[in-house]
């Protein structure tokens, strides 16, 4: 989720951990971030979230933020533990960065390894590992005390994106406190059973405070004002209609707005 302004969101936790229950497809963890300023406060469990205690005290009273991020898992590399527990988070340039994928990138642990790098996995999963990549190749842009341009940060990702596609599924988020990135990919999709696009959906809705999203109550902003907001989902969490990502699209948000869109050059 992107907003405008500072707001208390359930943000679909009661909707994702409907996903991680027990008998669902993804019951191996769960994990959100929710950003403070530049720093955020994470909460991770190697657990389904349908059965989590948490889940349900951060839908009562989370944390106010324009800016949270969760993911829920199924495992395909490394054990169901909390260090292979999702999203994952860095430090750059003195502020957190956040980063979730979904999607499975086979040979990503048996790549050479990061040479003289300051990022290395904690735990085992191909995502991690991608991350870790993505933080050093970043640290060339965050050099200095100010943020990078954006489009900077727009064209090292979309090229990042572009090695990752071939490998795999590359579905990913990525925040580093400014803007929230969103790559689209592929997933294996319900209707069908294939691995093809669309790999993540997107939503905005204004709303006035207090009132929830149509047709979900479980999915409210509660903040002072009227809120632009922005959800980015692997499925659509609601009966309204949800933008597809293209195959290879990867667009910046801010503040509840795209602010910018890349796609991949064919040839």
């Amino acid at each position: 989720m992107s907003a405008s302004r500072p707001a208390r969101p359930t943000v679909s936790l009661r909707t994702l951990a409907s996903h991680g229950a027990p008998d669902a497809a993804s019951p191996d963890g769960w994990g959100v971030a929710f950003y403070q300023g530049d720093h955020v406060v994470l909460h991770r469990e190697a657990a389904p979230a349908g059965d989590s205690a948490l889940v349900r005290e951060l839908e009562a009273g989370g944390p106010s933020t324009p800016l949270a991020l969760s993911h829920i898992r199924r495992a395909t590399q490394g054990a169901v533990t909390l260090a292979n527990t999702q999203p994952f988070v860095r430090e750059l340039a003195g502020r957190t960065h956040v980063f979730a994928h979904n999607g499975n990138l086979p040979g990503v642990l048996e790549r050479t390894p990061l040479p003289a790098s300051r990022y290395h996995p904690v735990g085992q999963t191909d995502s991690e590992r991608v991350f870790c990549d993505l933080m050093e190749r970043l640290g060339a842009l965050w050099n200095g005390a100010f943020v990078p341009p954006l489009q900077d940060r727009l064209s090292l990702l979309a090229a990042f994106a572009a090695e990752l596609r071939p490998l795999g599924p590359a579905n990913f988020l990525y925040a580093d406190g400014d803007a929230l990135f969103a790559h689209g990919h592929r997933r294996i999709q319900r209707e069908s059973g294939r691995i093809e696009p669309p790999g993540l959906w997107l939503l905005q809705r204004h709303c006035k405070p207090g009132d929830p999203f149509p047709d979900c109550p479980a999915i409210a902003v509660r903040g002072a004002g009227p809120q632009t907001v922005m959800l980015v989902a692997s499925v659509p969490l609601t009966t309204q209609t949800w933008r597809p990502l293209a195959e290879g699209e990867l667009v910046a948000i801010r503040g509840g707005e795209v602010v910018s869109t890349t796609l991949p050059v064919v040839s």
